[in-house]
């Protein structure tokens, strides 16, 4: 059977600021410059979940997209969206710098073990501009 890849796009919006507890204060300016602004910033962010396997023999799907819908939202969109992540959002409350890289992370832990076997995550890109994208694949 071949495997297929099926993806999921969704957005929302947060605020954050780029800001090291582990650093002193001219550190962070120094490394995150604009991003570091006391008071945050946002961006208006897109996330697209990407499921692999192969397709059911007898729906002919991967993984129903009405369900990865709704566990994005879930999961993911009801935390995040409209949110200041750093105050907001306890995964980044302690210390967890909420650069992209990390919200990436994030919501692949949030999703991981939601994919219904045989099907799995595959993939989290998120776009935090349209010039700046990461891509987390779990490992």
């Amino acid at each position: 059977m071949p495997e297929v890849f099926v993806t999921r796009r969704e957005t929302f919006s947060s605020a954050h600021r780029l800001h090291s507890p582990s650093l002193s204060e001219e550190e962070n300016q120094a490394i995150f410059g604009q991003c570091n602004n006391q008071y945050g910033h946002g961006h208006n962010y897109v996330m697209e979940v990407t499921v692999a396997g192969q397709p059911d023999k007898t729906t002919g799907m991967v993984v129903n997209i009405a369900d990865l819908k709704v566990w994005i939202k879930e999961k993911v969109l009801d935390v995040l969206d409209h949110r200041n992540i750093d105050k907001e959002v306890e995964y980044f409350m302690n210390g967890v710098v909420s650069t992209t890289e990390n919200v990436a992370v994030f919501c692949w832990e949030q999703l991981e073990g939601t994919i219904p076997e045989p099907a799995r995550l595959y993939e989290v890109k998120i776009w935090e501009t349209e010039k700046n994208i990461v891509t987390y694949r779990g490992e």
